[in-house]
């Protein structure tokens, strides 16, 4: 009987998205895989997407190997069904190979450009899952090994000069989907909006001294989540954000839209680039609802787990650039949305309370916003609603 082989192809990706590139297969032709294991990473400009395994089987044939362009609906390989439990395939002739190794797509093609050994790295991401950074580390400890190794004996000083020519060494390498879409979306922003930013600063010492207070109780309550800042700005923002409609707006042709709802996007920092996770509805989720959605969403976006859905629509986004110890910047819009808080390093200076001159945990906050539809007034008020908010968080929950 004819075996039967299975068609592995690409999924209907979004409106959003015409196409992406397959960054790595997990599998080899002739290599036993089992239902729901990955066979393949698809990298596109917003997310990567695994292809699972529909069946036991065999792989019988790679028709788009690593680095093509697949569009949706493309044939990416075939499987060689097993058709019962326990049946073994057949022994296929090829090269003794390792298990694949754990790594995310960027990590991989670092090792690919450096020809590093995956095997030979450790993972230090979820799971022993390996990253960028874990293949840089490696990649710079080669080259000091080998320039160790390179140096000339003490007696023979001048092997040091014949191979010093003092040329400049450049590496070319072409940008990911994820960068090359982050580009064209900080462009677009630039150019059709009428982008301003306005600053205030804020003192933290309120939020760190309820952090010190609860934080203990808190994680007890909510099984182990932590209180962090961001649930504050999250929950102080949506207050705001009911109080200056427009800053929740978008802009659509002629017509301004004004959305009724609060999906704040969190952006999140990975070896790949920045993402924006979306919280649905925050302002129906509490303080821990909100922690442990963001840090699902730094998991999941770290290890590029993230899905199409999770980064689509938003109405208002929130960028923390005081984690990177940024003192302050002005944040680019993120299209269609209007208006964007970016937070920064928490830093003790001088401040006048009450006459006297003390030392306070400030924090510079920048609003960048849409000009043609945001007024000044409403943006300053917007960031001098946050700041009060902030430092009396007892106003976020009372909705004061």
């Amino acid at each position: 009987m004819d075996e039967e082989l299975i068609e592995i192809r690409t999924p209907t990706f979004a409106e959003s998205i015409s196409e992406g590139t397959v960054a790595v297969w997990h599998k080899a032709v002739g290599e036993s895989v089992k239902r729901d294991d990955v066979l393949l990473d698809i990298e596109t400009d917003k997310v990567v997407i695994e292809i699972f395994a529909p069946t036991d089987g065999v792989v019988a044939e790679i028709v788009k190997g690593e680095g093509d362009v697949v569009e949706s609906e493309d044939l990416l390989g075939r499987l060689r069904e097993v058709e019962a439990a326990g049946d073994e395939p057949e022994p296929v002739a090829q090269a003794p190979r390792t298990v694949p190794v754990a790594a995310s797509p960027a990590a991989r093609k670092l090792a690919a450009e450096e020809g590093i050994e995956l095997d030979q790295v450790d993972g230090s991401g979820r799971d022993g899952r390996i990253t960028k950074d874990d293949v840089q580390r490696e990649v710079d400890e080669t080259r000091a090994a080998a320039e160790v190794a390179a140096e000339p004996e003490p007696e023979v000083p001048a092997a040091a000069t014949e191979t010093d020519t003092g040329e400049r060494v450049e590496r070319r390498v072409p940008m990911t989907r994820l960068r090359a879409s982050i580009a064209a979306r900080l462009v677009e922003a630039q150019q059709t909006a009428a982008m301003l930013t306005t600053f205030n600063e804020v003192d933290m010492g309120p939020i760190m001294t309820m952090r010190r207070r609860y934080g203990d109780e808190f994680r007890e309550r909510h099984n182990g989540t932590k209180l962090g800042f961001m649930s504050f700005f999250v929950r102080a923002s949506v207050e705001a954000l009911k109080r200056f409609p427009a800053v929740n707006a978008t802009i659509d042709g002629n017509d301004i839209v004004y959305h009724g709802y609060y999906d704040i996007g969190v952006a999140v920092s990975t070896d790949r680039g920045l993402v924006v996770p979306v919280i649905r509805d925050a302002d129906a989720l509490g303080m821990h609802q909100i922690e442990d959605a963001i840090v699902d969403y730094s998991g999941r976006a770290q290890d590029g787990k993230l899905a199409l859905e999770d980064m689509q629509g938003g109405t208002f986004t929130i960028s923390n650039g005081g984690v990177f110890g940024s003192l302050l910047s002005t944040p680019i819009l993120n299209p269609p949305q209007t208006g964007i808080l970016g937070m920064h390093k928490i830093e003790e200076r001088p401040m006048v309370v009450d006459g006297q001159i003390v030392a306070r945990p400030m924090m510079y906050l920048a609003l960048s916003y849409d000009h043609r539809l945001i007024d000044g007034r409403e943006a300053v008020s917007f960031l001098v609603t946050v700041k009060q908010l902030v430092e009396d968080p007892a106003r976020i929950l009372l909705e004061l």
